[in-house]
């Protein structure tokens, strides 16, 4: 799939526009039940599409910034959802050592294994995000998400499936690592998910225009935007792009200590400058 032509967006499907009958169908209410968070679909999806390199929102140039200042280059790092997108390869070639791919769909996964087994600084598993078992707790310094949670959103037991993901993540991150979530969902319709009982994140929230945005933003983007006590945007604050993108930067408490972190150390850098 080329850049040219995207692909239908999580964001419709959970919005409930129609897919043309991608969905399965069946919804609460009579509405459509898409097939996101099945393997058989994307499957069936990266068949159709052969592969081709499909990033969705934003492209690492936009976001190298945000990954920069809080994730260090010797970071393990998880991709979740790596889909086709060249993220990890441009990465990679931005310093990044160790970043462990995961996706739902063994086609995609064989496909990258394929195109980058010359990449020693990726691997590529498939996995349900939903269940990640096979890695170890506190196993990964960062963990980075654009697009997975908000097709999880588009399925069957939405809120049950985003909050398996979500502490999944948070069992897999060091005391002070990092969780990036790129996502459409702004912060009503994102931070409940985010904010499961056992976890004690400290999120840090960013907006970004999206691609080829040809309005005025008043404000820089590299800010961070402030969040009321409840977990909302601030009343009046002006959204210049309505279809905006948000960057939820959440760390992790750090109830246990002596774990050495590559990102707690350069964490605590950036609070010092």
């Amino acid at each position: 799939m080329s850049s040219s032509s995207p692909p239908l967006s999580p964001r419709g499907a959970e919005e409930g526009e129609e897919d043309g009958g991608t969905g399965s169908g069946g919804g609460v209410g009579g509405g459509t039940v898409f097939s996101y968070g099945e393997a058989g679909y994307w499957d069936a999806r990266y068949v159709e599409e052969g592969g081709a390199p499909y990033d969705w929102y934003q492209r690492y140039a936009a976001l190298r910034p945000f990954v920069r200042r809080f994730v260090p280059p010797a970071s393990r790092l998880l991709m979740i959802g790596c889909g086709s997108a060249l993220m990890s390869e441009d990465m990679a070639a931005d310093g990044y050592m160790e970043i462990i791919n995961i996706d739902i769909s063994s086609v995609l996964i064989e496909m990258m294994r394929k195109k980058y087994f010359n990449l020693p600084q990726l691997q590529y598993m498939q996995m349900d995000v939903r269940d990640m078992s096979k890695f170890s707790d506190e196993s990964f310094d960062c963990a980075i998400d654009k697009g997975t949670l908000d097709s999880l959103m588009c399925g069957v037991e939405a809120p049950l499936s985003a909050a398996q993901m979500v502490l999944e993540v948070d069992r897999l991150l060091k005391p002070g690592g990092v969780f990036m979530l790129i996502t459409y969902g702004d912060p009503s319709a994102r931070i409940p998910h985010l904010n499961q009982p056992v976890c004690s994140w400290k999120i840090v929230l960013y907006i970004l225009p999206r691609p080829g945005f040809k309005g005025n933003i008043r404000r820089s983007v590299f800010d961070p935007v402030p969040l009321t006590e409840s977990g909302r945007l601030p009343e009046g604050f002006v959204l210049e792009d309505p279809d905006s993108h948000y960057i939820y930067v959440c760390k992790k408490g750090q109830e246990l200590t002596g774990i050495d972190s590559p990102t707690l150390s350069h964490l605590k850098l950036q609070d010092s400058e």
